[in-house]
């Protein structure tokens, strides 16, 4: 018997929906990022479940009853995948010292006049701005210079440029490698020492996607290599738990503190509509050593990212 045309139809558009959504799923279940247009639309998969709940519904009115199956496994993949991802140690040693940190872009300093009031309302110990060039450094170097006397920065303009300010005295360490500033030191809170990373890898636009992958695996050995001191990496990782070069940095043995607090799924970019729809790129990953017991994105105006701030508890290992 011929299909009705639309019934084709149809069984057309729940073809080519469910077809695009499990592209984009199978590089997920493969753990691999793939090529363009994967690796940007991974940073939305959970959003991928309304085209896939349309999918499923034309092929139910068509009565394709392949398509309804497929359907039914795509959005099942879906909501497994919407989970957390790895394991949670909590620290079993006596807690040591309290931190607050905040990571910002401010995108190329845009953003730096609407930070400036977010650091004297959240009094964060330790800051990390990212695309923070000569203006911005300026002002937050000079309108902080009692409260944050100690600071690593890369003195680039634009994109280019970052910066930490902290509280507790810092010693110089290596920066990672990167198109864009990604400086590290080595805090002494309260007499142990705490490894400060800045990530700001390059984001995966099109023609970018494996110097992305480059820098997120520069990050990943940052984070392999950090023994058994203490780590913070926070900043902009331009990934999100569904890109595979982001969990290989996790695999490390570190921990999202916005999960540990329970936002693993509250979006910070773009800021216009990451209450409706967006992805959580910017983070605060930590070592075994921390517990959460707090995490708040907060809109900076002038910048497309909102900014992260966690309260964190530093242990002694057992």
């Amino acid at each position: 018997m011929t299909q009705r045309p639309g019934r084709r139809l149809g069984t057309w558009c729940a073809g080519l929906l469910l077809a695009g959504v499990s592209v984009v799923v199978g590089c997920r279940v493969a753990d691999t990022d793939g090529i363009t247009p994967v690796p940007q639309l991974l940073a939305f998969l959970p959003w991928l479940l309304a085209p896939a709940g349309l999918a499923l519904l034309c092929a139910l009115l068509t009565r394709w009853w392949t398509g309804l199956v497929w359907g039914v496994a795509v959005l099942g993949l879906l909501a497994w995948y919407a989970e957390p991802y790895g394991t949670i140690d909590e620290p079993d040693g006596p807690q040591l010292a309290r931190l607050r940190v905040l990571t910002a872009n401010v995108e190329s300093g845009r953003g730096t006049p609407a930070l400036v009031p977010v650091i004297r309302g959240r009094h964060p110990d330790v800051v990390f701005v990212q695309e923070c060039g000569s203006r911005c450094r300026a002002t937050l170097e000079g309108g902080f210079a009692t409260d944050y006397p100690h600071r690593r920065a890369v003195e680039e303009d634009g994109s280019k440029g970052s910066l930490i300010l902290s509280r507790h005295p810092l010693s110089p360490a290596p920066d990672v490698p990167g198109t864009m500033g990604m400086p590290g030191a080595v805090a002494d809170v309260r007499g142990h020492a705490v490894r400060l990373q800045l990530a700001h890898p390059m984001p995966p636009l099109p023609d970018q996607v494996a110097l992305w992958r480059r820098e997120l695996a520069r990050l990943r050995g940052f984070a392999a290599t950090r023994a058994r001191t203490p780590t913070i990496l926070a900043g902009d990782f331009n990934a999100s738990q569904d890109h595979a070069a982001f969990r290989h940095i996790l695999d490390t043995g570190l921990t999202d503190a916005a999960r540990l607090a329970g936002h693993d799924r509250t979006p910070s970019w773009p800021s216009r509509t990451a209450s409706v729809i967006g992805a959580q790129i910017d983070h605060v990953l930590v070592s075994r050593d921390f517990t959460a017991t707090g995490a708040r994105f907060l809109r900076v105006a002038g910048s497309d990212h909102r900014a992260l701030v966690v309260d964190l508890t530093l242990h002694g290992r057992a």
